[in-house]
Formats: C-alpha cells, structure tokens, sequence
C-alpha cells in the first residue's frame, strides 16, 4: 500500500502514545480534528485545485454534474494521507451485536498498472457515485435470493466521505434492483423527506422562515463496558454472545453508587483506552466531547457534539466500531450489548432527538422558535404535534427500540419500561394544559434559585424542572430524549420512526389549517385528545404503570410483539403514506428482525450447551459438590428447544419460541448455575467470574503496562 512520510510519521506517534495516559492537556489531537474528512476546508482545498470548491458539494446534484471533479480531488487527498483504498460503506439490517462495526464494505484499491507497469490512477466519478453488491447475502427479508442477487449503492450525499488507515469511506445506501430497501439507511432518507416536506408547511404556516428547509439533528450518549481481555478469554458466552449467560453475582455491585462519575483512575488501561478512542475520533471529525464512568462498576460513556441524523449515525457506528478495536491494543475488551452483567445497570445509547431549521433555529427551543416565528402560540402547536404523534404511534417507537439486548434492560436500572409516555416537566405541563384550555400565553420556563446560605457560594439559578430517568422520552429543553434506545442499536430505525410519525401529525395539522382551521384550535383538540400519554411521574411504580396501561398508553412488554407492529395495517398505512417504506419492506423488516431475535437466543443457548458440558458439570463433578443432575438435565431440554424453533414455521413464530427459552427456561437453568458457582472451590471454576470481570479498578496491575502516566 502507498502511505505518505506524514502517515507514518502519525503511525509512529500513535505508536508511542499507546497505553500511556496523557498527563498534561494537549492541542494536537485538535489540530488533526477533521482532517481525515473530505468536507468543510479539506474538501475546499483539494477541489480548487480542480477548478471547483467545496460550495458543490452541498447540492445533491454534484454526483451527476461534478462526479469526476469530486473523485479527482477525493483521490488526490486520500493519496496525501496515505490511502489508496476505497469503499462503499452501507448499512446491513439486523446488524446489533452480531456484525463489527454493523456495516458492509468491499475494499478497493484506487490504483491500477498501465502498458508500461507504472501506477496510475483508477477512480472515477462513476466508481465514487455508485457501486454494485451481492444484495441476497445479506438478511433481506425475501426481497433478494440467489438468482435475484443485485445489490445496489450510491453515495449518500448528506454524511461526507471520510478516511481511515488506507482506506476512504463513501458513506452509500443500499437497494435492490426494484428500488427496495436493503439497508438501514434508505428509510431514515425517506424519513427525513417527509418531515422536511410536512414540517416545512406546518411551520410555514406559522410564521417560520422555511425556505432551505427543515431537518433533525441527534447527539447519541454511547454506554460501554471496558472489562480485563485476560479474563474475556475466560467466557465463552461474552465472545460469542456479547452478555453473561450465566455468572453469580459478586459481594459488591453498584448498590453504593460509587462507581458513577468517579475519577478515571490512571492505575488501569481504561483512561488511556479512552484518550486514545477519542484522539482517533478526533481525526475523523467525531467531536466525542464527554466521556466518565457511568454506574455500574466497569461501565463507561461517550457522548459526542450533536449534528444532522445521518452524520451522527454514521459516525457513531464507527465510534463503535473504533471503541472494539482500540480497547485490545490496551488489553481490554468493550462490551457494547445491551445488558453483558445480571443484576447491575445495562447500557443504553440515549437518542437526543430536535427539529430545527437549515438556517438553525431550533423549534424545540420556546424562546428561539416563538422569536423567530412572531407567533407565540407556534411552540405549543408543535409540541401538540409532537404528543399526538406519541401517543398515535407508541406502537412504533417501542418496535423501534426491540432489541435483543433490550429484552434484560428496560423496566429498571435507569433503563424506562416498554410503556410509551411522554415527561414535559410541570411548567411546561401546566403551560400546555392552560393552551388547551383557551390561554393564549407566551411560554416562560421557570427559574429556581438556590441559595446555600454560604458565603463562598452565592445563591444561583437551575431549570424549574427536573429530570425524570424513568421516563422513555422527556422533553428535556430544546430537544426529547428517546432513553430506550439500547447501546448496540444502528439507531437508524429509531429515528426514521420519530422522523415518520412527526411528519404525519405536522402534515395533518397543516391540512386541517389549509382547509381554513384555526391552528390553535387544530392543536388544542389534538391535546385533549392525547393528553393520557403525558406523564410527569415514576414509570418504574407498578401502580404508575398499570394506570397508564388502563388509560391506553401504549405498553408491549415483548419485543418480539413489539416487532410485529411494524406489519400492523395503521403503520403500514402510515409508512406507504409518507413514501417511507413499502408493505413488502414493512414485512421483511420485521421478519428480519425477528430471524435476528431467534439467531440471537439460538447462540446463547447453544452456547450454554457448550458452557455447562466443557465448564460448569466437570468443574462440579472435579469438585464433587453442586446441583449435577439438574445441571445434566439442561443440556437435552436445550436441544429440543432449539430443535422446536427450527420446526416452527414463521420467523414470528421462530421469535415467540425463542423469547420463551431465553426468558423463562434459560433463566432458571442460570440460577441451578450460578448456585453451582457459589458452591464450586475456585480453584476447580473455570468461568471468569463477575469479580474478575467487572473491578478494573480493584483487579489490573499497573505494573503490566507501566506507567500510565509517562
């Protein structure tokens, strides 16, 4: 491969910095921030010396009327970073936590040999725009099959190509040869579509200036697990699963609290682990601006500047993909699943979702939109929108979060239960409650002060409301938290639902204003009509919950139900509605997420298998102590439950049995092994335990990798 004397330079530099923690503040990592991004000043640069600038980059149109231009400039800096590799980077369904780095690409060279054997450019504008794939390979639901293979790319034009290694990366959809959806990407466009097109007439209407359009923009939390890799070698269920099938519980867990935003001490490879995870974002133009401990002993957290959809998600499959590759090289292992350890907090990837104008006033924030509009009433008709949407489609915002990973998460932990309410905090409910009721006041979100009563600390003023953990989607100021979302997720799916179903209530408040309605009496009947999914309390109170349940709120507590509403003819209807996805797509979305659902529960289960015969019955039987022949009676009732999934005949009826055996009989084969684990001598237990696994803190030598503080 060709590399440049700057990227070995670099390559030598990282080299250096490896499993050492930076003691002082640095700017370099600073000064490379998006240089392996071809956008902004980078791409300038390169497409002047082309006869163009960066200004054509932002029509769409540049892939028909600049193609060679672009692939011209994109080869020349690829080339002067040390890269002469290109792919298309696409987005496979039911990807989450089976498939590193949830994307597909085919890695080319951009160089060829002419008659004489010299090196020549081979990159064009057709190669850069569009590509070619084997479409059947990949879970396509039915839509592909061997002898209708064709799989399609073209360049995403909204989230700019970037460059890794050797290797640039075209960020591209993926379609059939009939325009189908094979990826997780072509529906968030589509999405993304409708609401510019409704939101726009909607807020058109209210005074707003839409002429460049409207679009969303999400900052994504990403929670992990940084674990000791000596010990990951030590469970079969982590390497092949991504969670702890079995495993008792250790003396301590996060029942003190101690571990949440405590210091990232230097006497373990996590902090340098996540120093170098953050210098190699940093070059890609990922702005990972916060990072700590999150509760549960070995769980931490990134958090990134927020930005436009697909960009976020783009660039958060790769913080992904960057954060499983890096912690090795610091002798850890990162867990991304949902819910690795029983019995402590799981991981979440929180979706910060708002709607704002191209010219960046954002219509979740009251004071920026009302302003901005000259309507004081404009704020309330869209949150009156938005909370019709909710409670319409709750259905659909909890198919979106159905993970496996989230079948062990939702409900405790700071992780919200399957029921789909909104939290608006009082002042903004109270607010909205007084619209509803005929007031036509300007909304003013409260203050508080506090005072200490000390001199040192004068007395200072916090938001009026608080924060409600427990809720799936707060209103948190200038933007809605969706909290379910599971760390492993592409959370393309979860924001092409926000995106639809906005869309569909923000286009019927427009029609019903078009055909001559007031728009604040359009808002006003949508609130008392959906007023019971507002809900300011405790969602993890029973009592809370079944009140909710018996006023309707949305509740289905089984992800493979949850799925299943993706086929339901109201959100069929809406998806055909909006141009977002077709019934044929609906259908084999679900039917590839339930596939991925039962391939997920058929790997833990056979991997069980293996655990209690090559771990979990010798360790016993060596030690002669433990529940040996229940132990023995797991491994036969495990087959024939596999062997009755294969048999079944839809993948919804494949899903419902696998929930059964991964919820109901695997959970009650772990607690007959884990009493075996607290009865076995160390000595003769074989498995990493949670002890070992989960206390960096309290289990690394520093002394292995020397100072972290060189």
């Amino acid at each position: 491969m060709i590399a440049t004397a700057a990227a070995v330079r670099n390559l030598a530099q990282r080299e250096v910095r490896r499993n050492t923690a930076r003691t002082f503040a640095s700017l370099d990592q600073y000064n490379e921030f998006g240089k392996s991004v071809f956008t902004g000043s980078v791409a300038d640069e390169y497409l002047k010396k082309h006869g163009a600038s960066g200004e054509i980059l932002k029509d769409p149109a540049w892939t028909k009327n600049h193609a060679d231009t672009v692939a011209n400039a994109v080869f020349d800096w690829a080339i002067d970073n040390g890269a002469n590799v290109y792919c298309h980077w696409f987005q496979p369904m039911a990807a989450s936590g089976v498939r590193h780095g949830l994307t597909g690409q085919v890695q080319n060279i951009m160089l060829k040999f002419d008659s004489n054997n010299e090196i020549v450019q081979d990159f064009k504008g057709k190669t850069l725009v569009k590509g070619e794939t084997d479409g059947s390979s990949f879970p396509n639901g039915g839509m592909r099959a061997t002898h209708t293979a064709g799989g399609y790319l073209a360049v995403d034009t909204s989230s700019p190509i970037f460059l890794r290694g050797d290797t640039i990366f075209i960020p591209s959809a993926l379609v059939s040869y009939y325009g189908a959806a094979l990826d997780e990407k072509t529906p968030l466009l589509r999405a993304n579509a409708a609401l510019d097109k409704e939101a726009s007439r909607l807020f058109g209407k209210l005074g707003l200036d839409v002429a460049n359009g409207v679009q969303t923009n999400i900052g994504l939390e990403q929670e992990i697990f940084l674990i000791p890799r000596e010990q990951y070698y030590r469970r079969p269920d982590l390497q092949m699963t991504g969670r702890t099938i079995v495993g008792a519980n250790a003396p301590r867990g996060q029942e003190m609290c101690d571990h949440y935003m405590g210091p990232l001490s230097s006497a373990t490879a996590a902090l340098a682990c996540m120093q170098e995870i953050q210098d190699e974002c940093y070059r890609m133009g990922i702005p990972l601006k916060t990072r700590h401990r999150e509760v549960a002993p070995g769980q931490f957290e990134f958090a990134p500047l927020f930005g436009t959809n697909t960009t976020q998600i783009d660039q958060n499959i790769m913080v992904m993909q960057i954060i499983e590759e890096v912690a090795p090289k610091h002798g850890l292992a990162a867990l991304l699943q949902e819910k690795p350890f029983n019995d402590v907090n799981g991981s979440g990837k929180h979706n910060n979702w708002s709607i704002a104008t191209r010219d960046g006033v954002n219509v979740l924030d009251p004071e920026e939109l009302n302003k901005a509009s000259g309507n004081d009433a404009a704020f309330a008709i869209v949150m009156a929108a938005l909370v019709a949407a909710v409670d319409e489609h709750g259905d659909l915002m909890r198919a979106a979060i159905a993970s496996p990973g989230n079948d062990f998460r939702l409900g405790a932990c700071e992780a919200p239960p399957a029921i789909v309410s909104t939290y608006l905090g009082d002042d903004m409910t109270n607010y909205l409650e007084a619209f509803m009721n005929g007031e036509n006041a300007e909304y003013n979100p409260g203050k508080k002060v506090i005072d200490l009563g000390t001199r040192e600390i004068l007395p200072f003023e916090v938001p009026a409301e608080d924060r409600n953990r427990t809720s799936p989607f707060p209103y948190g100021g200038a933007r809605f938290e969706f909290r379910a979302v599971g760390s492993a997720q592409n959370v393309s799916l979860v924001n092409t639902v926000l995106n639809t179903i906005a869309a569909e209530k923000f286009g019927e408040f427009a029609d019903r204003i078009e055909a001559g309605e007031d728009a604040a009496d359009v808002a006003r009947e949508a609130l008392k009509k959906h007023w019971r999914v507002i809900f300011n309390g405790d969602n993890y109170c029973e009592a809370n919950q079944q009140m909710l349940t018996d006023a309707g709120v949305w509740r289905i507590d089984s992800g493979v139900e949850a799925i299943a509403q993706l086929t339901s003819p109201k959100n069929v209807a809406l998806f055909e509605k909006m141009s977002v996805l077709t019934q044929e797509e609906c259908s084999a979305k679900q039917d590839i997420l339930h596939d991925h659902y039962t391939g997920t529960v058929e790997m833990e289960a056979l991997c069980l298998i293996d655990m209690l015969n090559q771990h979990i019955l010798p360790a016993c039987k060596k030690s002669g102590v433990g529940p040996i022949a229940d132990l023995e009676a797991c491994v036969p009732k495990l087959k024939a439950a596999v062997a009755e999934i294969h048999a079944a005949e839809s993948s919804q009826d494949k899903a419902s049995l696998a929930r059964v055996l991964r919820l109901e009989t695997m959970v009650d084969m772990r607690v007959t092994c884990d009493a075996a684990e607290g009865v076995v001598p160390a000595a003769d237990w074989t498995l990493a335990t949670y002890k070992e696994l989960l206390f960096l803190d309290s289990h690394s030598d520093a002394a292995e990798g020397g100072s972290y503080y060189e």
